[in-house]
């Protein structure tokens, strides 16, 4: 019998005493989008946050956490940020920089506290999702909870994906 996995982001918040609920899915990678696995888990999209890393020209790291449905407005994410200008970490520095691969990307748990921010949307559940921090769990918890523990802020900053 194996033993469950226990990733860094979920260690992380049972330190900080914060109950999450995992919630486990096929991995298909060929299709590692949010919107596959918020099907697998029967969730809505608008409860399922993705998490984006960039890098800002003057602050340096960003975690934007977002709906699966949705991509991060670099323009109005920079103006947010103070920043002139943000452009995404690239897949190949991902795992050096946060210690999470593509596909399994938590904010809870990186290598650092890097500056959070939360489409606004979250407010509008109690409950949300987040990688667990490895391909195969999202960790369903109060959204609340999620916030404080990584001092995260909340902003529009999205446009829905264009097909």
């Amino acid at each position: 019998m194996s033993k469950p996995i226990k990733t860094n982001a979920m260690r992380q918040l049972d330190a900080a005493k914060i109950a999450y609920e995992p919630l486990t899915y096929v991995v298909d990678e060929n299709d590692l989008s949010g919107i596959h696995i918020a099907e697998q888990v029967g969730l809505p999209f608008e409860q399922m946050f993705k998490t984006l890393v960039a890098t800002g020209d003057k602050t340096g790291p960003l975690v934007f956490c977002l709906p699966v449905h949705r991509e991060v407005d670099l323009k109005r994410a920079a103006a947010l940020t103070g920043n002139k200008r943000i452009e995404m970490v690239h897949v190949k520095d991902l795992l050096a920089l946060t210690g999470y691969v593509r596909g399994g990307c938590s904010p809870v748990g990186m290598k650092k506290r890097f500056p959070t921010y939360f489409y606004c949307g979250a407010l509008d559940f109690d409950r949300i999702t987040v990688s667990g921090g490895c391909k195969g769990i999202q960790l369903l918890l109060s959204r609340e909870a999620l916030l404080r523990f990584l001092r995260a802020e909340t902003a529009d900053f999205c446009i829905p994906i264009e097909e």
